[in-house]
């Protein structure tokens, strides 16, 4: 197994990718971020859940999130963003549900509320966040890409594309919830 450095400065995992016999082992994630114009959606939809997750750590290029949907808990570490937003290394691990309410105690201020509709396009599925709280009325969609040149077929209730913006990363949103942004 031979390391390949993506950045010559720093020590640190997230500048690490790491490659066996010519095969990336890193999670690499590709997404794009929409907002989203009306609720149609939620008739389109073929699954929903309530998620609620903290920030044990939420530095630029670093986050540790802890996420309990359902009844299911994970822990989720993110490395930083690049190709403007679109792609960052990501691990996420189911760990059991009592030891993720426990490290919810351990987290950041602000707990990030909301519903997740999952909406089928094409050969795409779009996560659509309907934040609750203090994020209230932010309705968001993320869809995950096998590729950056990847386009998915953009549904009907898609609006402007957010991908990159930090104001509506879920750790910025915690720190500065959508209600507060006109006061800013």
């Amino acid at each position: 197994m031979d390391f390949w450095r993506t950045h010559h400065s720093g020590h640190y995992l997230s500048d690490l990718v790491l490659f066996n016999d010519g095969v990336k082992l890193m999670a690499q994630e590709i997404e794009r971020k929409f907002l989203v114009l009306d609720d149609s959606f939620k008739h389109e939809a073929f699954s929903s859940h309530h998620i609620r997750q903290g920030y044990i750590c939420s530095e630029r290029g670093r986050t540790v999130r802890i996420r309990i949907r359902d009844r299911q808990a994970f822990v989720t570490i993110k490395g930083p963003s690049v190709d403007g937003g679109l792609t960052r290394y990501e691990f996420e691990y189911e760990i059991p549900l009592a030891d993720a309410e426990q490290l919810m105690t351990l987290c950041e201020p602000g707990i990030i509320d909301k519903t997740r509709w999952l909406v089928k396009s094409g050969n795409h599925t779009f996560e659509v966040d309907e934040f609750h709280g203090d994020n209230a009325p932010l309705v968001m969609a993320e869809v995950e890409l096998e590729t950056p040149a990847d386009e998915p077929e953009i549904p009907h209730f898609i609006g402007k594309e957010v991908t990159g913006d930090r104001r509506y990363y879920n750790s910025q949103l915690r720190q500065h919830p959508y209600s507060q942004w006109a006061t800013l």
